[in-house]
């Protein structure tokens, strides 16, 4: 495959013990080896862009992670700060338990409230459905929730909750949100080898921190 596999990496830094040196490092990776962007815990959108002014590579911030079990009202203030400090992406967690119920249009309001905000912004929305939580079902209905609530991408997983992506539930993903949406595969994702298997599922984007070991052809040892 001849893809240019560090354009469709998020360099991504969850931990919450993660300092302001780290992210710095994050973003100097990021820029060194032509990431699409870093993915952030919102406390650190404003070093991150500062880090990576004047390069091409965008600040991704998460939003209700890793649980979505915050109110959407609480989402909706946390997207729109982070989008303000200078994120040009969100990464939100659905309300894993509308979907386990089958309540799709609590998972609609919940995503469209947050996508408002967000592209009131100029920002786009990336939808993290949790796939290891999920039935195949309740995956399905959480993407097409997520295409009607004007979502730009939709996202296998957090990393956090027992489990990552895989080509199936990618396969799946892109099937049901068809050709338009971005498809984010995030979780376990280590090697050159599985980031090309998920871009041939049909992902347009990975979520990593192997990125490095990815394009270097090696193997990273974590997640997150």
């Amino acid at each position: 495959m001849s893809t240019n596999i560090a354009s469709y990496i998020d360099h991504t830094l969850l931990k919450p013990d993660a300092s302001r040196e780290d992210v710095q490092r994050l973003c100097a990776e990021a820029v060194e080896y032509g990431f699409k962007s870093v993915c952030v815990n919102p406390v650190w959108v404003k070093t991150a862009v500062q880090a990576l002014k004047g390069s091409p590579v965008l600040c991704c911030a998460v939003v209700g992670f890793p649980l979505g079990a915050t109110p959407t009202d609480v989402k909706v203030f946390e997207a729109r700060g982070a989008v303000e400090d200078g994120a040009a992406e969100i990464d939100m967690v659905i309300n894993i338990a509308s979907a386990q119920a089958d309540d799709k249009d609590a998972l609609v309001e919940d995503i469209a409230a947050v996508a408002a905000a967000v592209h009131d912004g100029e920002a786009i929305l990336k939808v993290i459905i949790e796939t290891a939580l999920l039935t195949d079902e309740q995956k399905v209905l959480a993407c097409q929730a997520s295409v009607e609530a004007g979502a730009d991408f939709v996202k296998t997983s957090t990393g956090f909750n027992g489990g990552g992506a895989t080509v199936e539930d990618v396969k799946l993903m892109r099937a049901t949100v068809g050709p338009d949406l971005g498809v984010k595969a995030s979780g376990g994702v280590r090697s050159l080898e599985d980031a090309q298997a998920m871009i041939a599922a049909g992902a347009t984007r990975i979520g990593a921190s192997s990125g490095i070991a990815i394009v270097k052809g090696e193997q990273g040892q974590s997640d997150y």
